[in-house]
């Protein structure tokens, strides 16, 4: 998949070639304009042909069609990036993975399947399995020097994925691997998860009587229950 990226911005499209053409070589620039839909393209391929026929017997035609051949291979670049095939995942190269980042939407990390992570941003599989296996643990990724620190990834892979992923946060998804679950499990809940019976009456009645915890020291104050009775469930 990353040949097939790199192949991709060592192309020439027909169309600059075309540009090539002495005078209406210029509404190449208008087609890729149109192929794009970027409408400043579109208005320079009109202008510039526009403009070499009104001086064709003018010595500045052939400045215009210099012209035509410098602009047109001057938006090749530009071009590809915006015709980047969506099957393909991010470019290795830094300043070609932030381009392609600017035409594409956001993946956010947390919510993510191991497709998107392979096939989109184009991680290795070995990679894509530990972040994978975090989120089954109920991990909740914050911020990218975690998928460096606790993934394990390259920070090259993470710096040029970074443009293109977002974290968001799911407290549902965390209260069903975390402390947290103090706040939304009922008693049989807590007794399965291995608490006591009465640790986890305890716990409940006072979350039902004055609200859900703040954190676990909150628990511990308001309960009086020593952090060993509930450890394992954080």
């Amino acid at each position: 998949m990353m040949s097939q990226s790199k192949s991709w911005f060592q192309q020439t499209p027909a169309w600059v070639w075309l540009s090539l053409i002495p005078t209406l070589g210029g509404f190449a620039i208008a087609y890729a304009g149109y192929k794009s839909k970027t409408k400043t393209w579109i208005g320079i391929g009109i202008i510039i042909p526009t403009l070499a026929l009104a001086l064709s017997a003018n010595s500045l035609a052939f400045v215009i069609w210099i012209a035509q051949i410098g602009v047109a291979f001057y938006l090749k670049k530009a071009f590809l990036v915006k015709m980047y095939p969506k099957n393909l995942p991010v470019p290795e190269e830094q300043e070609l993975a932030n381009l392609v980042a600017t035409t594409r939407d956001k993946v956010d990390i947390n919510e993510c399947s191991k497709h998107e992570l392979v096939n989109y941003l184009g991680l290795p599989i070995v990679y894509a399995n530990n972040i994978e296996s975090l989120m089954n643990e109920g991990y909740v990724f914050t911020h990218v020097e975690e998928l460096i620190e606790i993934a394990g990834i390259p920070e090259k892979q993470v710096t040029r994925i970074t443009p293109l992923i977002t974290f968001g946060y799911n407290y549902k998804k965390e209260a069903d691997f975390s402390w947290k679950r103090l706040n939304t499990y009922s008693t049989d809940e807590l007794i399965t998860c291995g608490l006591d019976g009465a640790i986890a009456e305890q716990i409940v009645a006072e979350r039902q009587q004055r609200g859900e915890y703040k954190s676990l020291i909150d628990v511990k104050q308001r309960t009086g229950l020593p952090f060993t009775t509930y450890r394992h469930i954080a």
